[in-house]
């Protein structure tokens, strides 16, 4: 059946789809369109839904938080 998805002789159906995102640890998103952002850790996905529910207060302070992190790390890989 997969040699025909590959084929494009036939199409999974939603089911299949989230089944075989799940045994690759990917997202359908990924599989669908393969987007680069779609293949992130399943972790980092599960951050940031958990900073999308949290009041906008205390998602400004961790944005301002990682921001500094990031600007670090971009400073470190600028001088090596």
């Amino acid at each position: 059946m997969i040699g025909k998805y590959k084929r494009n002789e036939n199409l999974p159906s939603i089911e299949m789809v989230a089944k075989m995102a799940k045994a690759f640890e990917v997202t359908v998103d990924f599989l669908i369109e393969g987007r680069e952002n779609a293949a992130f850790d399943k972790e980092i996905i599960e951050c940031i839904n958990d900073i999308q529910k949290m009041d906008p207060d205390t998602r400004s302070i961790l944005f301002n938080v990682i921001d500094t992190y990031i600007q670090n790390f971009k400073t470190k890989q600028a001088f090596r």
